[in-house]
């Protein structure tokens, strides 16, 4: 016989509170953060608000296992919709590629609503970009900011071979320093995955760099631990995430 439908005084106080102790942090982990249940709501302030910058980071960890495991969890997205239709409380941001093949919420198995994404080929950070992060931390809540490359990038490819096509041109100049940045002994040719893949680190490295020089705002936030400024990057390949601060 399930403990509702017993009177009230029939239960243990200790293990009642024990049982609301257990509940409210299933929601926690579940509803309210990312992910756990399956057909949860959106992400609400009260539960984004709660969550450390570092046990953001370990959802969307954990998210990541679930999507490369073949686990991802069974969702109703009309429900997710028609919760954060009122309003919406991501808890991070992400710089992520335009590429095809590396949706941040199919890759990292989220929700509507828990995250803001700004993409662009070779996820390279510029004015527009630094000034929808500070929206998304400063004025929405947000406490992460992800930069995300993935292995075989077509816009590295395209900067390491000068390639220049219309306003591509500027773009790929961005990554150019990451091209000369990169310590590599082989081939340095954008044939050379391994290159390619060390190119592309380093691009999210001297992003997250910049990000830091060109908004004031975001830097302050982080250096007072309201926020927290990371890397990662995906793998093609496998579908596995790696993070690591920077």
């Amino acid at each position: 016989m399930c403990t509702e439908c017993l009177p009230f005084d029939a239960l243990h106080r200790r293990g009642f509170l024990k049982a609301s102790a257990a509940i409210a942090a299933t929601a926690l982990v579940g509803a309210g953060a990312f992910s756990g249940i399956a057909h949860a709501a959106a992400l609400t302030r009260a539960q984004r608000d709660k969550l450390s910058p570092d046990e953001i980071l370990a959802l969307m960890k954990k998210g990541n296992k679930r999507f490369y495991s073949g686990k991802r969890e069974d969702r109703d997205v009309l429900a997710q919709q028609r919760a954060s239709a009122k309003g919406q409380y991501p808890a991070a941001v992400l710089l992520t590629c335009i590429d095809s093949r590396a949706s941040a919420e199919t890759i990292l198995d989220l929700r509507i609503g828990d995250i803001f994404n700004s993409r662009v080929a070779g996820n390279v950070e510029n004015p527009d970009i630094l000034g929808s992060m500070e929206f998304a931390c400063k004025l929405s809540g947000a406490k992460v900011v992800l930069v995300m490359g993935h292995t075989a990038c077509g816009a590295i490819k395209g900067a390491i071979d000068n390639a220049e096509l219309g306003n591509l041109t500027g773009l790929l100049a961005k990554i150019k320093p990451a091209v000369a940045a990169t310590p590599y002994t082989g081939e340095r040719t954008s044939k050379n995955y391994a290159f390619v893949d060390a190119v592309a680190r380093k691009n999210v490295e001297i992003t997250m760099a910049d990000i830091r020089k060109d908004s004031p705002v975001l830097a302050a936030m982080e250096s007072n631990g309201a926020i927290k400024i990371a890397g990662a990057m995906y793998s093609l390949e496998t579908g596995v995430v790696d993070f690591f601060a920077g």
